[in-house]
């Protein structure tokens, strides 16, 4: 990892040997074209600053004073996995989950996708906040602000590199010049990709650790499961969106289906047989399925679990608590379910 560090740090002192240099052309001068040149400069390490990972649009913001219910439970999760709890937590319509810290205060920000909560029972929801809030705890290198603002900026330079397509003669030209420069950038995203997966793949594995104690082990195998069904879900989703309702939106029908829309997800995915679970987990296996690239495969993640010796949950979710945050989020259910009708869901 020393060297994964040496190499965002290298990256970032390129940024800032631009502005030294767009600096030193404005104090030149040159007739004026060294006040072009550097401006051109500044513009450049403009792009490629250490950019603070911002609050996420896309969702509805849930702060403590919106919903204390849900913020206590995860307030519980944390504490269990031996962190510091969330600070917001925004609620969209992806069928994923995920941490991440904001701005120069490190705001936590818990992102829960609604579709993913609504697929999973009590307590394997407390699986997926254990898993999420234990990435706090992990050290996860990938998340932190030195290496993932450094991918960021590298990704900006193999844009700003990217051949032309169809070029003209001209451009040509330009896509043999940055062919050297191009290829170079490419094989340090892949030097720090290397560097960092094994971390991040052991990341995953620890805060799989921290679901299992939180919610249990049975309801982290079983939250991993749900994982399984995601496109399953995802294609209910979509059938409920382009369903023929009879209304504009707002109207009664159209409102009555926003209603609905959850219950229907969750009916379809609590009918999957065992069976059915059991087929998708081979071949699961034999395909490599895993959520994304960042994490290991979810046969591997699975068995891991199963081969540790079982462990009961620290945190049980009552009825009278989740009844509670049920109603918390009973107006974000409503203005979601209305925006996939609306929209469509594409996830």
């Amino acid at each position: 990892m020393v060297f994964a560090y040496a190499i965002a740090f290298a990256v970032h002192a390129v940024t800032v040997v631009l502005i030294a240099c767009a600096l030193w052309c404005v104090v030149r001068g040159w007739g004026g074209l060294g006040v072009l040149l550097g401006g051109v400069l500044l513009l450049l390490a403009w792009t490629l600053r250490p950019r603070l990972t911002r609050l996420p649009n896309d969702g509805q913001v849930i702060r403590r004073d919106d919903a204390p219910s849900l913020h206590s439970l995860v307030d519980e999760v944390a504490e269990v996995a031996g962190t510091r709890s969330v600070d917001v937590i925004v609620v969209n319509t992806d069928i994923n989950a995920s941490v991440m810290t904001c701005g120069l205060r490190g705001q936590r920000v818990l992102t829960l996708g609604l579709p993913l909560w609504e697929m999973l029972r009590p307590q394997q929801r407390i699986a997926l906040l254990g898993h999420e809030l234990g990435h706090y705890s992990n050290g996860d290198t990938r998340r932190g602000l030195i290496i993932a603002t450094a991918y960021r900026s590298l990704l900006t330079w193999r844009y700003y590199l990217a051949p032309t397509a169809d070029p003209t003669p001209v451009e040509i030209v330009v896509n043999l010049v940055y062919l050297v420069p191009r290829r170079l950038i490419r094989g340090v995203l892949l030097i720090l990709d290397r560097l960092t997966s094994s971390v991040a793949r052991r990341g995953e594995y620890l805060a799989d650790s921290f679901a299992g104690r939180a919610g249990s082990t049975e309801a982290a195998v079983e939250f991993m499961d749900r994982l399984l069904v995601a496109e399953s879900a995802a294609t209910t989703l979509r059938r409920e969106a382009n369903k023929p309702r009879g209304g504009r939106r707002g109207s009664s029908r159209a409102v009555e289906g926003a209603e609905k829309l959850w219950e229907v997800l969750a009916t379809d995915v609590e009918s999957v047989p065992e069976h059915e679970y059991e087929r998708r987990r081979r071949v699961g296996a034999a395909r490599g399925h895993r959520v994304d690239s960042s994490h290991p495969p979810t046969h591997l993640r699975r068995e891991r679990l199963l081969t540790c010796p079982p462990v009961p949950a620290t945190v049980v979710m009552s009825d009278e608590h989740e009844r509670r945050i049920s109603g918390e989020l009973a107006a974000v259910r409503r203005l979601l379910a209305e925006e996939i009708i609306r929209d469509g869901f594409d996830g």
